[in-house]
């Protein structure tokens, strides 16, 4: 019998704890929820009691939120969602009112966390026509594809002629523009959808529309630069794929003919920066050998090379881009073309060629010799361009690289960009495992009166880079050009110098010997060592590149751009130097370019 009574007693509790939980968890919460709902829904009909005229009239819905009955006075006590002091949304609770059958009803929708009134509270679903996300290119003409349906849950599908349309869409200028489309449902519930309809500048557009029935720019365009990887190309123009075809603006380097294509892919691509790179496109470039002066003069080509990612015009480019005196394809430099005789000479293109040379288009050259490299790339037609106009001063670009903000570090930078000290332009060749930056002076050294010259005539026994030798241009330079710029931001590297058995030709160094400096010349084969003539006056340099077992061979370059291997002893030449900025040189300000250079704290 007691046994019995205890049992009855623990049912009992048991029924008392679960009934208390679904008291506190679930009735009491959902009483004072459906009472806040009367109180809010009372608040409103007392709001309009003394606000008549605000009544809706006709068919017309007029909805009033918690937040303004709070504001107004009408309710003072706050609604919080059950379990939480989180006060019900001030916003989205509301009470609406419409006439039905002569007189007003009232509906009350509170939003309080996971409890919300079962009161129709959701707008029609709107479909668009087309994509919510377009791209067009600008100039293109937009027409808005509207709206494909409209449907609500309690009014089914719904009239499209009553959706509100808001939103330009500027093709004349690129940016990213908003449709807003707007529908209510018969209680005033509102939807929106937005269209983003992004009007870009492709790459192939704006050429085509610039070329018009021409598949290359020819003379000297004004309007067809761009920047890309920190370096400055023209764009030649369109291949057979709808990609564009960018050229060099002048010679980054100089190199034997037969190596080119090994520079290129060494050291050259090696120079872009990894977003640069995306916008490269394989493609097989003209690739001529001459037999005739016809085929010197062709315009169309013959052979092309593999696939690859870069190297240089041939003559079919040179002889396109011809508009009776005017050539772009044509350098101040002397640079090689796609285009050989033989595997012993091959051609060079120049504005202007002097003796038996002269009014040439081409001239034949021994393919050991270095000569300029001015390189070709194609890059994807879809490219966006994102800023500029296509000027020398203001060149196209696809912002794959961002200028650096002030107080940065410089070795964070990339190659190619600029900076500006001393009363110089430097250009960053690299930034070493260590953290200093590699630079090159952008033109020779020179003062308001003259500019410094070294003779070869100290170095009557053979020329060699020897920064230790006082009678040695590599002394020289690494001791003189202090007093032509403040070597205080230098710090003291160690380089190495390659040292050639009979020629100076790429990848063929017999061995390096290694010194610790703070300036030194540059080397042939580095990057951006070829005359900068586009930019600024330049004169004659010396290079780092010895030959020790021919007595006058070394390497240097003339004041016209030319470089030479073979050093008379009477000349002399400036001074254009390699120095290694400190890891913990900082931005102050500038972007990068030649134009705005980076400026250093």
């Amino acid at each position: 019998m007691q046994k019995k009574y205890m049992k009855t007693i623990r049912l009992v509790v048991v029924f008392a704890i679960i009934g208390a939980f679904v008291w506190f968890l679930v009735l009491s919460p959902m009483i004072t929820f459906r009472n806040n709902e009367k109180v809010l829904k009372d608040a409103a009909v007392r709001y309009f009691e003394l606000n008549k005229e605000q009544l809706p009239t006709g068919e017309r819905v007029k909805t009033l939120s918690l937040n303004t009955l709070y504001k107004k006075a009408y309710l003072k006590e706050d609604f919080k969602a059950p379990y939480s002091n989180n006060l019900c949304s001030l916003e989205n609770s509301w009470v609406k009112v419409r006439r039905e059958n002569g007189e007003y009803k009232y509906y009350a929708y509170l939003d309080c966390g996971f409890m919300k009134s079962s009161i129709d509270h959701t707008g029609p679903q709107i479909k668009l026509e087309g994509k919510e996300d377009m791209t067009i290119n600008m100039g293109e003409e937009f027409t808005d594809p509207g709206v494909k349906s409209v449907v609500d849950d309690t009014d089914g599908k719904l009239d499209t002629d009553g959706v509100t349309i808001k939103g330009e869409v500027n093709t004349k200028k690129a940016g990213t523009y908003e449709i807003v489309y707007t529908a209510f449902d018969g209680f005033s519930n509102k939807s929106e959808v937005t269209r983003k309809v992004k009007v870009v500048k492709s790459l192939i557009s704006t050429v085509k529309k610039d070329l018009g029935d021409e598949t290359n720019y020819k003379g000297f365009p004004e309007n067809n630069f761009v920047l890309l990887s920190n370096m400055m190309f023209m764009i030649y123009g369109i291949d057979s794929n709808n990609n564009v075809i960018l050229v060099q603006d002048e010679d980054v380097s100089n190199v034997n003919f037969n190596k080119i294509d090994k520079w290129l892919d060494e050291v050259y691509l090696e120079h872009f920066t990894e977003e640069a790179k995306k916008f490269l496109v394989k493609s097989k470039f003209c690739d001529m050998t001459i037999k005739s002066d016809e085929d010197l003069k062709a315009k169309a080509c013959k052979s092309y090379t593999k696939e690859r990612y870069a190297y240089i015009p041939s003559n079919v480019e040179v002889n396109l881009a011809q508009e009776k005196e005017d050539n772009f394809m044509k350098t101040y430099t002397m640079s090689w073309i796609a285009a050989k005789k033989d595997n012993n000479e091959a051609y060079l293109t120049r504005a202007f060629f002097f003796g038996k040379a002269e009014d040439n288009d081409f001239f034949l050259e021994k393919t050991k010799t270095n000569y300029g490299v001015r390189p070709m790339i194609v890059v994807k037609g879809d490219s966006l361009i994102v800023a500029g106009d296509g000027t020398e001063e203001n060149p196209y670009s696809f912002g794959e690289t961002k200028k650096a903000k002030g107080g940065s570090l410089l070795n964070k930078r990339y190659p190619g960009e600029y900076i500006t000290s001393n009363g110089y332009i430097w250009r960053i060749m690299e930034v070493e495992d260590d953290g200093t930056i590699k630079v090159i002076s952008n033109s020779t050294l020179k003062d308001t009166s003259d500019r410094p010259k070294i003779t070869s005539m100290d170095e009557s026994k053979g020329i060699k880079y020897d920064p230790k030798n006082k009678n040695s241009h590599a002394y020289k330079i690494n001791n003189q050009a202090s007093e032509y710029i403040d070597i205080s931001i230098f710090t003291t590297h160690e380089i190495s110098i390659p040292v050639y058995k009979k020629n100076i030709t790429y990848g063929e160094v017999e061995k390096y010997n290694k010194y610790k400096v703070k300036l030194s010349a540059p080397c042939m084969h580095d990057m951006f060592s070829a005359q900068a003539v586009a930019y600024e006056n330049n004169y004659s340099y010396w290079l780092c590149d010895t030959v020790p077992s021919a007595e006058r061979k070394a390497g240097a370059v003339t004041d016209i751009g030319v470089p030479v291997d073979e050093i008379p002893a009477y000349y002399d030449f400036g001074m254009r130097v390699v120095g290694f900025l400190k890891k913990d040189t900082v931005i102050s300000s500038g972007a990068g370019t030649i134009n705005s250079p980076y400026k250093l704290k």
